[in-house]
């Protein structure tokens, strides 16, 4: 079984999202996610996943380094968020792949409730495909 960590800022929102994709499609892969200063969950992210029959509403954003510190370990980190973060995130011991994906904060997200919502159906949808992709790349999925 493969290990798979998603780090972004908050693990309030990508980090969560990749995570509940990758624990979906493959029974090979365990994720999980945690961020470099854990935030909130982000509603809106909770309430899109929702849509798709996946609850998170009772994970509790966690930290990377927390993890390190517990000296965890994983086979691929894969950060979620802007370059200049994703390079904060720890080196975990024992990883054979390290990624970056490049998504945008949904906090950061303007407009009316259905707008939002609307751009977060769409960050969900690529995060799912990328990792849909990462899972046929290595042969993981399902």
């Amino acid at each position: 079984m493969k290990k798979v960590l998603f780090v972004c800022v908050h693990n309030s929102a990508r980090s969560q999202m990749a995570e509940a994709y990758l624990n979906q499609l493959s029974e090979n892969c365990k994720a999980e996610s945690a961020g470099l200063t854990p935030g909130t969950l982000n509603n809106y992210v909770v309430r899109v996943l929702a849509e798709q029959n996946i609850d998170i509403s009772n994970r509790q954003p966690q930290g990377a380094f927390d993890y390190f510190k517990q000296g965890r370990s994983y086979d691929y980190v894969i950060t979620v968020c802007d370059e200049a973060n994703g390079e904060k995130c720890p080196i975990f011991p024992g990883i054979t792949e390290r990624l970056h994906w490049n998504f945008p904060d949904p906090s950061q997200f303007q407009g009316s409730d259905e707008e939002i919502m609307n751009q977060v159906r769409e960050l969900s949808f690529r995060i799912k495909e990328r990792v849909r992709l990462f899972l046929e790349e290595r042969k993981l999925a399902r």
